[in-house]
């Protein structure tokens, strides 16, 4: 068969290296300039940004990917562990670090309210519990609904109907404690108080697995899954945009991708590694869609967007970890303006990434890499961005100055800036939402838009917009499900399979 994939992130590459693996012909085809969608690398005066993701959990399943290719992880990225995971700081000045030492956790827990260290021990033992049925679930399709009927029991049992603020709330009482457990559905463009607990899973999966980097940054791992797809003999198109996905009056099926300019490639099957409200909206002709229309699209509840500051500086801030999270003032009262009012606060809570502490390539010598991120409504909001970033921007750069970067302004040597606009028009995001649809308890699994369209037979996405969510493992699972959907090709001779397939290895 002949496969096009539409964007070459994560989830498309996934896609499209396991497919070129069974025998089709796949090319990929993405909009910009280099692959990786969100996550793009910026590199200017020296410093090198990472756009979007930063962290690797189950780093198995990218091992799973070269290794399907007959490849292996190590020929193509370095991944090592960070310690810690995270540094969370609180704005009355206490911190926590967070990692996998048991011991350590538990120290800083008695020392927080020692009351929570049996309240976060049972925490931790419901985290597993949920891991254990959720994470077997995470390359599985979820387009009939009788899968979800079959699940029901479960999601009972491990009360799916909690959000994992509930969930984290029910065990612990201190607040700092309440949120140093229950911020991860944040990573995926989640609310922790409407995020189904079936996200617990991710505190047992860093506890067991740990948190990676690929040195040289993410953009290295998007460079060797897009260099092990050209390997095995996958075409990847850069600067191609589709503008239409082209199907068939009479049968209802895609028959390939309509290019600015006009080009058609003719396909077999397409697989759309975009926007998942994008596509639908823009990319297909609303007569071809009975089921996802316009007003199906619109009523979805999408991710917050992100306000996010690249920037380096001339010197190192020695003390500030790889990832710091940067709680604010508020914590539940923020996310309802940020989900709910969609109005942009005045106070923030931030993500703050210094790669710079694990991999000083990414700076010139003596200087530091970041970025900072807040999470913001995403365009459904009245704020006008045009006006507003600016003084945003000056707000963080303000804030980060007075309690954790000392002498900031004066450091920074050079800077870029995005904003939901920048989501909406360079990423093709609906809303401008960051991470496309929310993981609501009743927009995730048979709830979520499908991997297989229910209106086009062989139109399939991988990504974040789909089953099973966004985060890197879930989207690197959604190209399994979609390759496995789609099946090996009828003449596998036809393509370039691998004579072998090598045990995983690319982690040290």
């Amino acid at each position: 068969m002949k496969i096009v994939v539409i964007g070459s992130g994560f989830g498309g590459l996934a896609a499209a290296i396991r497919l070129r693996a069974q025998g089709h012909e796949v090319t990929v085809v993405e909009q910009r300039d280099k692959p990786g969608g969100r996550a793009y690398v910026y590199e200017q005066d020296g410093f090198t940004f990472d756009a979007g993701p930063t962290i690797i959990t189950a780093p198995w399943l990218i091992d799973d990917v070269f290794s399907v290719a007959g490849k292996r992880t190590a020929d193509y990225v370095r991944i090592v562990p960070i310690d810690p995971f995270y540094r969370i700081r609180f704005e009355d000045g206490s911190v926590f670090t967070y990692n996998g030492d048991r011991e350590a956790l538990l120290r800083q827990i008695r020392a927080f309210e020692p009351r929570d260290e049996q309240g976060y021990l049972r925490f931790l033992r419901k985290s597993e519990e949920v891991f254990e049925t959720g994470m077997a679930l995470i390359d599985k399709p979820f387009h009939e609904l009788g899968s979800m009927v079959r699940m029901l029991p479960d999601l009972i049992r491990l009360r799916a109907d909690r959000s994992v603020a509930g969930m984290a709330n029910a065990f612990i009482r201190d607040e700092r404690l309440r949120q140093v457990f229950s911020f991860h559905p944040l990573l995926v463009g989640g609310n922790p108080f409407k995020t189904t607990s079936i996200y617990t899973l991710i505190h047992h999966l860093e506890q067991k697995w740990g948190v990676w980097f690929a040195m040289g940054g993410m953009g290295k791992l998007v460079e060797g899954f897009a260099r092990c797809l050209t390997d095995i003999g996958g075409t990847l198109r850069l600067s191609t945009r589709v503008e239409e996905i082209v199907v068939d009056e009479r049968t209802g099926r895609a028959t390939g991708v309509r290019l600015a300019g006009g080009e058609v490639l003719h396909a077999d099957a397409v697989v759309s590694n975009g926007d998942v409200g994008f596509t639908y909206k823009h990319l297909i002709a609303e007569r071809f869609r009975r089921k996802w229309t316009d007003a199906r699209v619109d009523g979805l509840d999408y991710s917050m967007s992100l306000f996010v500051l690249y920037f380096g500086t001339d010197r190192k801030y020695e003390d500030i970890a790889h990832h710091e999270i940067l709680m604010g003032p508020r914590y539940k009262a923020l996310l309802e303006d940020v989900f709910d009012a969609k109005v942009l606060a005045k106070d923030f809570s931030l993500y703050l990434h210094r790669p710079t502490a694990t991999d000083p390539s990414l700076a010139p010598a003596g200087c530091d890499a970041w970025y900072v991120l807040s999470p913001v409504p995403h365009l459904g909001g009245p704020t006008d961005w045009a006006t507003a970033a600016k003084p945003y921007r000056d707000a963080i750069v303000r804030y980060l100055e007075e309690r954790y970067l000392p002498g900031l302004s004066q450091h920074i040597v050079t800077e870029r800036m995005i904003d939901p606009v920048h989501f909406r028009d360079v990423l093709s995001s609906h809303l401008g939402a960051a991470f496309s649809v929310q993981p609501t308890l009743f927009q995730s699994a048979w709830f979520r838009p499908h991997n297989r369209s229910e209106d086009i037979p062989n139109l399939f996405f991988a990504g974040a917009g789909t089953h099973p969510g966004a985060g890197l493992p879930g989207v690197i699972s959604s190209g399994k499900i979609v390759a496995d959907l789609i099946g090996p090709a009828a003449n596998p001779a036809a393509g370039r399979r691998p004579a072998a397939r090598p045990e995983p290895a690319g982690v040290a």
